[in-house]
């Protein structure tokens, strides 16, 4: 199977491009060569781009604090495995600690770097990072790979608050979901949407073999999805074919 994720706002669009950054950062530092750890500084630099927002850190501690008091009634439900329960909320106080212990903009300690600026300033051109634009980058990039590795773990861990804040927060999103079956007769999928809580993320989950992809039209009244037929990786017209899927709302 293969899922596929749709944010349906853009708080939730912000969080997922986030989340996918830190991935690829963790991914690569881990590695051992150059290239590696050249990828990731390059995902750090969009990391600080996005997190330059003023609002995400006021944001994410607003939800964090929704989700605590949401949570807190549910102590004397006795469905709710308790342990389990305190864990998640010890989580979310640690989270917001860390946030609100944060001072300054997010990002600061990059932009204040100028190694680091004169690097990202060269990598919006095109073959811009050779070792003859940046010699010095040439040199770190030729130190010990535990050495790099150092230094990415140093500039990656002011991030740390957002993305356990945000780990969080897009765990409950893809926890608190509903799940339906069905099916994109030739292709095409609508439905009309009548529940007064609109949904925050869709996730659809199709067999992998299907040879299409969703395109997904949404607002708060209707939801239409197209499987888009593939041809190697060229975009193709509408699967004219019907398409069994698994489709869930996730709310917070």
């Amino acid at each position: 199977m293969i899922r596929y994720e749709h944010p349906l706002n853009e708080r939730i669009r912000t969080l997922m491009r986030l989340e996918d950054l830190f991935s690829r950062t963790s991914t690569f530092a881990g590695g051992e060569r150059p290239l590696d750890h050249h990828a990731a500084l390059l995902a750090l630099f969009e990391i600080a781009d996005i997190a330059a927002r003023a609002d995400l850190k006021a944001e994410l501690m607003q939800e964090l604090e929704r989700q605590k008091q949401l949570l807190h009634p549910l102590r004397s439900n006795p469905h709710i495995e308790a342990v389990a329960l305190d864990r998640l909320l010890a989580d979310i106080d640690a989270a917001t600690a860390r946030l609100f212990a944060q001072t300054g903009k997010l990002g600061a300690h990059l932009r204040d770097n100028e190694w680091l600026m004169a690097i990202k300033q060269r990598t919006g051109i095109p073959g811009g990072v050779c070792e003859f634009d940046l010699p010095a980058f040439h040199w770190w990039l030729h130190r010990d790979a535990d050495a790099r590795r150092a230094d990415l773990a140093g500039w990656v861990e002011p991030f740390e608050p957002i993305r356990a804040a945000l780990a969080i927060v897009l765990k409950l999103l893809r926890e608190n979901a509903r799940a339906t079956r069905h099916t994109a007769y030739r292709g095409v999928f609508q439905l009309m949407l009548t529940t007064t809580r609109v949904a925050q993320l869709l996730r659809i989950t199709l067999a992998r073999d299907l040879a299409c992809v969703p395109e997904i039209s949404a607002n708060k009244y209707a939801l239409n999805i197209r499987f888009i037929g593939v041809t190697g990786l060229d975009r193709g017209s509408v699967y004219d074919r019907d398409v069994e899927f698994e489709l869930v709302f996730c709310n917070l």
